[in-house]
């Protein structure tokens, strides 16, 4: 990782979510807030991209996030799985934990696949959202404190993967 971290905080229809970059890529994001921190112009202007493209995919109009990722936080096997969790599975799309497993080499790895997601950390970037249970349930996810799975079922549901429920018509 080269240059300063930048950090921001974004309201999303899935609650506030902080992210932070380095000038190699999008390092970071986390549900909820976080230090805001001025870090090198090349990462805080990697930041205004990402807020622009966070904006359109919430509006419906990006199906495919544009930006370079800093993988520094992932290494080893986890690695591989996010990387072909980000290039193979799209907008609209899921996968089994078990079948992610697969196309990342270790078909006997969806346990480990559960843990990989749950520790990503570039979620909604890196769409963990869209691995789901075998038997086609919704399977956990990590993140925005005690509302996972509704968070979870609200990104599917945005993105054509689930039907829409009551709540949200």
């Amino acid at each position: 990782m080269t240059g300063e971290m930048a950090s921001v905080n974004v309201n999303t229809p899935i609650g506030p979510l902080w992210f932070a970059a380095s000038e190699v890529g999008l390092r970071r994001v986390s549900f909820g807030e976080g230090e805001v921190v001025a870090g090198s112009v090349g990462a805080r202007e990697l930041l205004g991209v990402v807020r622009g493209q966070l904006e359109e995919y919430f509006g419906g109009g990006r199906r495919v996030f544009e930006v370079p990722l800093d993988w520094g936080l992932s290494e080893g096997w986890a690695l591989e799985v996010r990387r072909v969790l980000w290039e193979k599975v799209g907008y609209g799309d899921t996968v089994s934990y078990g079948e992610l497993a697969a196309l990342a080499g270790r078909p006997d790895g969806a346990r480990a696949v559960g843990g990989i997601m749950a520790g990503n950390p570039i979620p909604v970037v890196v769409p963990c959202h869209r691995v789901i249970a075998a038997d086609g349930g919704i399977g956990g996810f990590a993140g925005s404190g005690g509302t996972q799975v509704e968070t979870k079922r609200r990104l599917l549901t945005m993105e054509g993967a689930m039907p829409p429920t009551l709540f949200d018509l």
